[in-house]
């Protein structure tokens, strides 16, 4: 079993900055952390993934270029930067840990283990 508790969100100005934490628990291998988001009443979106076999990212377009996804693996913790930040990037966002190989997590389904999610809220 993994356990994923995030931190950061909040309500900041278009353009601001926030980071988001991710804290993981658990002795499961885990392949894989991503970050996703789910506004009102959309499906929930693939934002960022990182591989733990090589570090490897991989980001959806509308974010690329201004968010970065990183770890600290002395810390079991997962980060997202988020920079240039813009009204729609408001959303619930979350983190998804991943115990299968499956070589490309940019969807929900390859994911196993969600946080509770943490609200950012960009105002224009």
């Amino acid at each position: 079993q993994v356990q994923l508790v995030e931190s950061g969100g909040g309500l900041v100005q278009a353009g601001d900055s926030l980071r988001l934490s991710c804290a993981a628990s658990g002795r499961t291998f885990i392949h894989a952390m991503g970050w996703f988001r789910q506004g009102p009443g959309k499906e929930r979106e693939f934002v960022a993934t990182l591989a733990s076999s090589d570090g490897n990212t991989y980001y959806a377009e509308s974010v690329k270029g201004r968010f970065t996804i990183s770890r600290d693996n002395a810390k079991n913790t997962v980060y997202l930067q988020m920079n240039s930040l813009k009204p729609e990037d408001t959303s619930l966002y979350y983190c998804a840990a991943a115990s299968v190989d499956y070589g490309d997590y940019v969807t929900p389904m390859k994911y196993n283990y969600w946080g509770q999610g943490t609200q950012v809220t960009v105002s224009s």
